[in-house]
């Protein structure tokens, strides 16, 4: 790659500007650097309905499209390129890792501004999934207002939001019924939707104003220059066996390096979290520690005598306990279709709790099973979220960019939405980044314009909902009834969250195991059935991403006093105890299950699983989630 930059250099007479990262040139202007431009068109590969089967040679297509001479052909801003280190260096002026809703939103706000103000500034995204979509799963009831914000003309442009919401019921179950609510959801306006088809769509329309996607490829650092300004970050090294010997397939990761670099990579982002801790950017913040729940969520395709569509119906209770927060939901989509899933969350206390259990025992509801009775299950996936809401907003800047979307956690948990609010903070964060690119402003704007908008009204008039439920369903409704009803956001208090989710979970001596019944193979299903459905497929020949700090407190910690918790917990039976040959349990860590979905870097007592990225492509294969 260097020596074809040189020939270019002596054939054309082209003149390339040096990488420009130096200590005191972060946040330089780079607008008058003359760009090498080539002209080539970037396709954005569909990622809907590829089979299983076909992961590989999606992410091998994908690795050779961001070969650092493909890159050079496909970037339209090539700002230099180093040669110093093993790993290749690509210069840009915005970097985003995460192609979900917050990243797109952001790059497509950011090259917006650039053509509004005539400027050309280069932003790139690089996303761990197959396709941009693939790991994206929500509810989801979508609020179009950041959408309508970003793209006025959304339904012109085909979008794929087609179902309004046309009903709502709201349901406290117990084991056999099903007593009505006052809805407190205001769903007027609103539609149901597949987030990662809409995330697909986004992505579309952000290449078209010339943002570069790079799908397949795992951010796993971050990078830093002299004086600890976060310069960009670099992907991890591919084709590494088991053992961490090289393949022959092996190639070095890629620096991509930013005058800002955005994370957008949802909830519990692996480098956002570290990001956070090496800052401090909680306790700079709103303070509290984050809280967390546990999505899980199937999509089926129902009889058309049975389907409505638009219709939401939002439950509590069974199967829950009364002292773990959570409850269900079931969305009429298109196409004959419904999703349903069970959210629990992780501040659970009860060792012996299996969500994934949970969540099939919900499916036989005499509420819910006749709706499912005759259908197929098109899906299967799951996701933690953020649930800390105002309290646990952490100071989002940093030196050399920002954290936006769920990494920073905007979910309004009454409201059960967080994609509107994860959109307008990623066009926030690319409004300051501009200001400060072509304006010479701080990134500081980010955070003050955040508190100035309709994001920060929103989940401060919700802020006591989810810690009102510490105290059990029951009291949670009545507070939640009074905020809602008559004080409106307006209690004179604001309530604090409980212990962090790892500290509650309470040891085994004081609980029952729990009997889960077996799955009849009708509405509910084993582990391995639902894991096929999810089209999850890792390279089996890696190191495993998911690693142990001690290898020796599974088994003195984690079985002796929680009865082995996190093979419970897992929605993907990555984590299982197995007898050794002497007959001793030891864990067992099948990696290459893993959903993404980050439960085990949140629940595990003692804090010692740490969640790493794999090789880029890996995970699930989303398509209608």
């Amino acid at each position: 790659m260097f020596r074809f930059l040189l020939f270019c250099e002596s054939k054309f007479k082209l003149s390339f500007p040096k990488p420009n990262f130096g200590c005191s040139s972060l946040f330089s202007n780079p607008t008058n650097s003359p760009p090498f431009r080539p002209q080539i068109t970037s396709k954005h590969s569909n990622p809907f309905g590829f089979p299983q089967e076909h992961h590989n040679a999606i992410w091998a297509r994908n690795r050779a499209s961001i070969s650092v001479g493909a890159m050079f052909g496909r970037s339209q801003h090539l700002r230099g390129f180093s040669s110093e280190s093993s790993r290749e260096s690509i210069n840009y002026d915005v970097v985003i890792v995460g192609a979900g809703p917050a990243g797109i939103s952001a790059a497509i706000r950011f090259k917006q501004l650039c053509r509004e103000n005539d400027v050309d500034l280069s932003v790139c995204v690089v996303e761990k999934g197959a396709e941009v979509g693939a790991h994206i799963l929500s509810g989801n009831v979508f609020e179009p207002r950041a959408l309508n914000e970003l793209f006025p003309q959304w339904k012109q442009e085909e979008a794929p939001i087609h179902v309004p919401v046309s009903s709502d019921k709201f349901l406290l179950l117990t084991k056999n019924h099903a007593i009505p609510l006052p809805c407190p959801f205001n769903d007027k306006g609103n539609y149901v939707i597949s987030l990662s088809q809409l995330v697909h769509w986004m992505g579309q329309k952000a290449e078209e104003l010339g943002v570069e996607i790079y799908p397949g490829f795992a951010a796993s650092e971050v990078l830093y220059d002299c004086n600890d300004n976060v310069v960009g970050i670099a992907t991890n090294d591919m084709g590494i066996a088991k053992d961490g010997s090289e393949r022959e397939t092996f190639q070095h990761g890629v620096e991509l390096k930013g005058h800002i670099t955005l994370f957008a990579e949802g909830c519990r982002g692996s480098l956002s979290e570290k990001i956070i801790k090496k800052y401090n950017l909680r306790d700079k913040g709103q303070g509290q520690h984050q809280t967390y729940a546990l999505g899980i969520k199937e999509v089926w395709e129902i009889d058309e005598s049975k389907h409505a569509p638009g219709h939401l119906l939002h439950t509590l209770g069974w199967p829950l306990d009364h002292k773990t927060y959570g409850g269900s939901f079931l969305y009429h989509m298109k196409d004959r279709q419904v999703s349903i899933g069970l959210v629990v969350a992780l501040n659970y206390h009860n060792p012996f709790l299996n969500p994934y259990e949970e969540f099939q025992k919900l499916k036989h509801h005499p509420a819910i099973k006749p709706l499912l009775q005759g259908g197929t299950v098109l899906q299967y996936g799951a996701r933690t979220l953020n649930e800390g809401g105002f309290q646990s907003i952490p100071y989002p800047v940093f030196p050399g960019g920002a954290i936006v979307g769920c990494s920073a956690g905007f979910l309004n948990v009454p409201k059960i939405k967080g994609t509107h609010t994860a959109m307008k903070s990623g066009m926030l964060a690319a409004e300051a980044a501009f200001g400060v690119l072509h304006e010479g402003l701080n990134m500081e704007i980010y955070w003050n314009n955040l508190r100035n908008s309709w994001i920060w009204e929103e989940l401060y008039k919700a802020r006591n909902y989810r810690p009102a439920f510490e105290f059990g369903l029951f009291p949670g409704l009545a507070v939640s009834a009074l905020e809602h009803y008559i004080l409106k956001g307006r209690f004179p208090f604001t309530l604090k969250h409980g212990v962090p989710d790892h500290e509650a979970t309470e040891e085994a001596h004081l609980y029952s195991p729990i009997q889960y019944s077996k799955p009849d193979g009708i509405v509910s299903f084993d582990v391995p059935t639902s894991l096929y459905r999810s089209n999850t497929n890792h390279e089996h020949d890696q190191p495993a991403h998911l690693r142990l700090r001690d290898p020796k407190i599974p088994e003195l910690v984690n079985l002796s006093k929680y009865a082995g918790l996190e093979s419970r917990y897992c929605p993907a039976r990555v984590y299982e105890y197995v007898p050794d040959d002497k007959g001793k349990l030891k864990l067992q860590i099948n990696a290459q299950n893993c959903l993404h979905c980050k439960a085990c870097d949140i629940k595990d007592p003692k804090q010692n699983i740490e969640w790493n990225v794999p090789e880029g492509g890996g995970g699930p294969g989303y398509s209608v989630m």
